[in-house]
């Protein structure tokens, strides 16, 4: 039996969960790509809480990275990386409310679909950057094509990984601030947390009126922390069904799905994201289901989870979480 009817969104949402029209934003519909997250693009799409939208994303890379000597020093043109569809507004979000993404699907796209992964010069969380300044050289420069299907991600001759896809970017509009869509802040953008695949539901802050949901990013496997720099970027077609709560006030991405809620911080350092996640979670559960906020505090300490989402972009990103079995009252 499908959780979904419990969830939040079903639960609180303006459509109950309920499906209503299916939107497809294709390649072509979407025209232009963005590289920033806020409240100034032309919106592509306007929909109904409820409808489903299914997404052809692009890979990080926006399909540069051909082969294994396509170096992204050479054929990227920093920071036009990251192309995000959207904006996709939401009839009836205002400031104040939650825009709820439940993720349903994330099938590779293309007739022999592959996946790119890249250690690029001074990126990754093992290398000198431009916030974290060395003096030593660069790290080399590397590409990794790999094959990916639904059964597998294909590495090397020895090893397969899971296929386990996610969106690395999700998001609303900051109120009044343009952001790149690399950095993950408050607004949700490049959290890269492998929770946000399909069978979850992101929820998001909305600043600006219609929300303004932009997604992105897609990736067919990552490890926490995204220590390289990149996972296996691949572009997606993703089916996405959008809810919205009204009068939800949140301060950052939330998540849930069959047996967790979690909620997510991005900051440097790393330590203040967990700080952001855990606060949140805490007051959440003191908000929403019956603990004395002291009483939360010391449980987390005991039963709480810690998703490392990205390690390497401008701000961290960490989500907290706990079982939903402990939430029972």
């Amino acid at each position: 039996m499908s959780w979904l009817p419990d969830s939040i969104m079903s639960r609180r949402g303006v459509a109950s969960g309920k499906t209503k029209e299916t939107h497809h934003l294709t390649e072509d519909a979407q025209g232009k790509f963005h590289y920033t997250i806020g409240p100034y693009s032309e919106p592509v799409l306007v929909i109904q809480p409820g409808d489903k939208v299914i997404v052809e994303t692009k890979d990080a890379f926006e399909g540069k990275v051909k082969t294994e000597n396509d170096l992204p020093s050479k054929v990227l043109q920093m920071p036009f990386v990251n192309p995000q569809n959207g904006p996709i507004m939401v009839e009836g979000a205002q400031k104040g409310d939650v825009i709820a993404v439940y993720i349903e699907s994330i099938k590779p796209r293309g007739e022999n679909p592959r996946g790119t992964c890249a250690m690029i010069p001074d990126f990754g969380a093992l290398s000198g950057t431009a916030l974290t300044a060395m003096l030593h050289p660069s790290l080399p420069e590397v590409v990794r094509k790999v094959d990916v299907d639904e059964k597998g991600v294909y590495w090397s001759k020895r090893v397969t990984l899971p296929y386990k896809p996610h969106i690395g970017t999700l998001s609303c509009s900051p109120e009044i601030d343009s952001i790149n869509s690399l950095t993950p802040d408050s607004h949700g953008g490049n959290m890269d947390l492998p929770d946000m695949g399909p069978g979850s539901i992101t929820y998001l802050p909305v600043r600006s009126e219609g929300g303004r949901l932009f997604i992105g990013d897609a990736h067919a496997c990552q490890g926490d922390g995204e220590v390289c720099g990149t996972a296996v970027e691949f572009s997606s077609t993703t089916t996405i069904h959008v809810d919205l709560i009204k009068g939800w006030e949140i301060s950052s991405p939330r998540l849930e799905n069959e047996h967790l809620i979690m909620a997510i911080g991005s900051a440097r350092p790393l330590e203040d994201a967990t700080r952001i996640a855990y606060r949140d979670l805490i007051l959440w559960m003191s908000a929403e289901y019956g603990y004395d906020k002291w009483d939360a505090y010391m449980m987390l300490s005991q039963c709480g989870k810690v998703r490392l989402g990205n390690f390497v972009d401008p701000n961290y990103t960490v989500g907290a979480g706990i079982e939903k079995k402990y939430l029972t009252i």
